[in-house]
C-alpha cells in the first residue's frame, strides 16, 4: 500500500497531481470548492485567537499534514489574509511534506503567499518549534490512505490470521500469514470482548488496523504543547468495523470515481483506502495526555462552524447560492456528511 501510493516514481500520489474533483479518481470535501477551507479558516481563527487571549502569545501556527497539491491551504490562507488580517498577519503556516514532487505542486498554489508558508519533512521536526506559541495541527484524508495489516478470522482454528501479498504468475494475489493475535489485541482496550465475539463471527471476518496512523497520532499530540490536533476522515468507532455489513472489511480501491474491487490490481493507477478506527486515535491522544473535545459527523462539525458564521456575517461574508450548494454536499448524508468523522483533541499549556 506504502509503494503504490507513496512511490516517488510510480506512487498514485505522486504522478497525477489532478487525480482529485469530478474529472479525477475521486471527491473530497477540498474539491467541493472554497467552502471547506473558508468555515475551518473561521474556526480555526477562533481557536487560535482565543489561546493567544489566554496566553499572551504573539504567534499562531497552523500545521497541515497531507496539503497534497496545497488547494486547501490556499483557500484557508486567503479567507484569513481576507477576514482575519490581524491574524494572518501573526501566523505561520507549516505544512508536513514528505514528497519533494508535491511540495513542488503545493509552492505553485500557495505562490500567493510564499512569506507565510514553511515546509518540513516529519511532524517530529517540530519538537521544540511549537513551545511558545498556539497552534492548530490538522489534517484531512490523510489516515485513511497510510498502511495497514489486513486480518482474517479463520473460524476452524479459532485465531486471527494476517493476509500478505504474494506475486503469482506475473500478478500480485493475497497469501496467508502467521498469527495476527498481537495485532487483533489492538482492539481490546476499546472494551471490546473479542472471545465473545469469536463465537459468532463468521468464517473469513476481515478487518484492518493500522499502528502507522497511531503511530503518527501519538508524533503529533507529543509536539504539541498548546492547541488542538484535529482530523477529518473516513472512519468508525472500533466496535463498527465488527458488523455484517463488513465481514470483507473497509480496504477499498478507487479508479475515476469507480469502486475498484480488485485492490491488488494495476498498483499505482488507483487509490487505495481503508476506514481509520477513531477510537485506536482517540486513545493514542488520550494516552499522549491530549483531552479529547469532540468525535462528531463532518455535517455536525461544519453545521456548527455555519450558525457562527451566520452570528458574524462581518468575519465570514454573504451566504451566496454558490456557498450554500457546497455546504449542502459538504453535510447532506447522502453526500459527504455522513461518512466523513472528526476528531479534536486539545491540550492546554502545562498539561
Amino acid at each position: 500500500m506504502e509503494l503504490s501510493l507513496y512511490c516517488p516514481e510510480c506512487g498514485f500520489y505522486e504522478k497525477e497531481k489532478d487525480n482529485i474533483g469530478r474529472r479525477g479518481d475521486f471527491l473530497t470535501s477540498v474539491s467541493v470548492g472554497s467552502l471547506f477551507g473558508e468555515l475551518l479558516a473561521f474556526q480555526f481563527a477562533e481557536w487560535l485567537q482565543s489561546s493567544m487571549v489566554s496566553s499572551q502569545s504573539s504567534v499562531a501556527r497552523l500545521v497541515e499534514a497531507g496539503a497534497h497539491d496545497g488547494r486547501l491551504a490556499s483557500d484557508i490562507l486567503r479567507s484569513l489574509r481576507d477576514r482575519r488580517n490581524d491574524l494572518f498577519n501573526r501566523l505561520e503556516y507549516w505544512i508536513v511534506e514528505p514528497s519533494t514532487r508535491r511540495r513542488e505542486w503545493q509552492r505553485e498554489s500557495l505562490a500567493d503567499f510564499a512569506e507565510t508558508v514553511r515546509w518540513i519533512d516529519d511532524i517530529a521536526a517540530l519538537q521544540g518549534t511549537l513551545q511558545s506559541s498556539c497552534t492548530v495541527i490538522f489534517s484531512n484524508e490523510l489516515l485513511d490512505a497510510m498502511p495497514l495489516h489486513r486480518l482474517i478470522w479463520d473460524a476452524m482454528a479459532r485465531k486471527w490470521f494476517e493476509w500478505g501479498v504474494a506475486l503469482e504468475n506475473g500478478s500480485f494475489a493475497w497469501t496467508r500469514l502467521g498469527d495476527a493475535g498481537n495485532l487483533i489485541s489492538r482492539f481490546t482496550f476499546q472494551g471490546i470482548e473479542l472471545e465473545k465475539l469469536s463465537d459468532v463471527l463468521p468464517d473469513g471476518f476481515t478487518v484492518e488496523v493500522s499502528p502507522a496512523a497511531e503511530r503518527w497520532w501519538r508524533k503529533a499530540a507529543g509536539v504539541l504543547k498548546s492547541g488542538k490536533l484535529m482530523t477529518i476522515d473516513y472512519g468508525l468507532a472500533a466496535e463498527e468495523f465488527f458488523t455484517p455489513e463488513r465481514k470483507d472489511g473497509t480496504l477499498r480501491a478507487y479508479r475515476a470515481h469507480h469502486f475498484i474491487n480488485d485492490v491488488l490490481a494495476n498498483p499505482g493507477e488507483q487509490d487505495i483506502t481503508a476506514h481509520v478506527n477513531f477510537s485506536a486515535i482517540q486513545n493514542a491522544g488520550e494516552t499522549a495526555g491530549l483531552k479529547t473535545d469532540a468525535y462528531v459527523s463532518q455535517a455536525k462539525f461544519l453545521t456548527g462552524i455555519a450558525e457562527q458564521t451566520w452570528k458574524h456575517p462581518d468575519m465570514f461574508g454573504d451566504w451566496t447560492p454558490v456557498r450554500t450548494r457546497q455546504f449542502q454536499t459538504l453535510t447532506h448524508p447522502e453526500h459527504l456528511g455522513r461518512p466523513f468523522r472528526v476528531l479534536v483533541q486539545s491540550r492546554q499549556s502545562g498539561d
